[in-house]
């Protein structure tokens, strides 16, 4: 049997992937904060986890795990000089520290498995400079270090990879796309003229965490309709 957590899954992307994974026949156990999950079928477990608690407890996992998705995001785009130095901690601890500490609580057990799959979620905004993206640029960029790092210091056991996405339509990101005109205006930024959606994501994640990834580590996929790389 294939283990996999995915933290965040009570919606969004996270959502997306866990209900793909448990369909594909996959024992997945999802972790909520803000949004109970009682059961999604027979192949998925939802547990309630805090990654901001001073310590994570994850003895719901099996012995061995085959991969883990870290989710839970922010994005707030304010001004630089708006920003306190307080909002920086706070974002730099759900966006970064709280994956640190996921792993690190997940290390016995991914090393079980004997080839796993961790997957973190990163923002074009670390890539291509954006207005108003200081702060969640900031923590992400500590992430793609953080996924490069751990990628060298436990290969061949276990990879590391990010997601590096536009905006994409999730719960997170409804501000921005709660019209029908902010949604054009979006989309048309984009060189594929749409906005993302979870499935581009969950797709995403799925391949780095399956057996034909095996030959992928160290790497930021910019899933993102072109914008990072190309105009038109």
């Amino acid at each position: 049997m294939v283990n996999y957590l995915v933290v965040g899954a009570s919606s969004g992307i996270g959502q997306h992937l866990a209900h793909d994974l448990a369909e594909a026949g996959h024992r997945v156990y999802g972790t909520w904060f803000s949004h109970p999950v009682v059961t999604f079928g027979p192949f998925i477990q939802y547990h309630p986890l805090n990654v901001l608690d001073d310590t994570v407890s994850l003895d719901f996992l099996p012995e061995s795990l085959n991969g883990l998705v870290y989710c839970p995001g922010s994005i707030k785009l304010r001004p630089f000089e708006k920003l306190k130095t307080a909002d920086f901690i706070s974002d730099y601890q759900l966006q970064t520290i709280g994956a640190v500490k996921i792993i690190q609580a997940a290390l016995p057990k991914l090393k079980q498995s004997g080839n796993a799959s961790v997957v973190l979620f990163s923002t074009l905004a670390v890539q291509l400079g954006l207005n108003f993206h200081s702060l969640v640029a900031s923590s992400k960029g500590a992430v793609e270090g953080l996924v490069r790092s751990l990628a060298a210091e436990y290969a061949p056991k276990i990879r590391f990879n990010a997601i590096a996405p536009s905006l994409t339509d999730t719960p997170l990101a409804s501000p921005f796309l709660d019209t029908e005109h902010k949604r054009e205006i979006n989309a048309q930024k984009h060189p594929l003229k749409r906005i993302g959606n979870t499935a581009d994501m969950a797709n995403m994640a799925t391949f780095l965490l399956s057996e034909k990834a095996t030959w992928i580590t160290g790497q930021v996929f910019h899933v993102d309709g072109g914008l990072s790389t190309i105009r038109t």
